[in-house]
């Protein structure tokens, strides 16, 4: 009776409705905590620096968002009534997983070491992340056989160019600016940026062709969140790139740095609602085979 009552238990807290208003409020907390603390302070030397445990906060923030993400898509993995195909959620909870990672070894070396965090070891997970994810939702449009009006391919299309050249205009070094790092990181550098932006592209490029075929409908609502959470990257992804391009001496923190965080809370309800219609059309599948 005991293991009944904490299965029952542990079934009611990890609900799809308490996981949804979780991760809402995590979104909204950190909303607030960006703009209420995100200001620089003055410091001892007159300079204008952001408070080191703002920083801190900012990492725990989206070291939980992606900690819960990459828990919520394995457990769509393990399911077998998952609507998606298995090894979709899989590599998506890999993605989510090593961006977590990759967040902990940053946020290591910008507070801790007070080193150049661009380029670290965090690098290597989070090029695995745009790799696993990118493939992942490739998958999910090709599973789905996703058939577009010609108007929707041209807004596709419009976006594609207007998302490269914003992010190549963003990329690009402004003259006269020099960064003082180490010869390989000089080296790597550039191969990484070119990398994150071809990565950041080709995810839009697939968000938006899943918010035109699954526009409208439950069951489509969570590949939906899968598609915000990837537009929001690429909304962090090009203010990061801005930022540290043409701001002198940039700080990580900046209020839209908050989009990183959003889009592992919208990862993760793209999961749970997937989990939550899989759950169901199975329990109506069983009923009417009762029937």
């Amino acid at each position: 009776m005991s293991n009944t009552y904490n299965n029952s238990y542990r079934s009611t807290l990890f609900s799809t409705q308490n996981i949804v208003l979780a991760s809402l409020g995590w979104g909204v907390l950190t909303l607030l905590y960006f703009l209420l603390f995100s200001a620089k302070v003055p410091e001892a030397d007159g300079t204008l620096k952001r408070a080191d445990w703002y920083i801190i906060g900012t990492n725990i923030f989206e070291a939980v968002a992606y900690l819960g993400a990459g828990v919520l898509c394995l457990r769509n993995w393990r399911s077998q009534q998952i609507v998606s195909s298995r090894s979709i959620w899989l590599l998506m909870g890999i993605g989510m997983l090593s961006f977590f990672l990759g967040g902990i070894f940053f946020g290591y070396t910008e507070i801790v070491l007070k080193q150049e965090p661009f380029p670290s070891i965090g690098d290597i997970f989070f090029v695995i992340t745009y790799i696993v994810v990118s493939f992942a939702m490739i998958l999910a449009v090709a599973s789905r056989r996703i058939k577009l009006e010609s108007w929707q391919w041209i807004i596709i299309a419009a976006i594609a160019i207007c998302g490269s050249a914003l992010a190549w205009l963003i990329s690009n070094q402004p003259p006269g600016a020099k960064n003082e790092v180490e010869a390989w990181a000089t080296q790597i550098a550039p191969i990484l940026n070119w990398f994150y932006i071809t990565c950041d592209v080709l995810l839009l490029i697939i968000a938006t062709a899943l918010l035109l075929a699954f526009w409208g409908g439950r069951v489509s609502l969570s590949w939906r969140m899968i598609a915000a959470a990837a537009f929001s990257l690429y909304i962090a992804d090009m203010w990061q790139k801005y930022a540290t391009t043409w701001i002198p001496d940039y700080q990580s923190g900046g209020i839209l740095e908050v989009f990183y965080v959003w889009s592992g809370v919208l990862f993760g309800l793209g999961a749970v609602l997937e989990y939550d219609v899989s759950l169901n059309r199975s329990r109506r599948e069983r009923s009417k085979k009762r029937t």
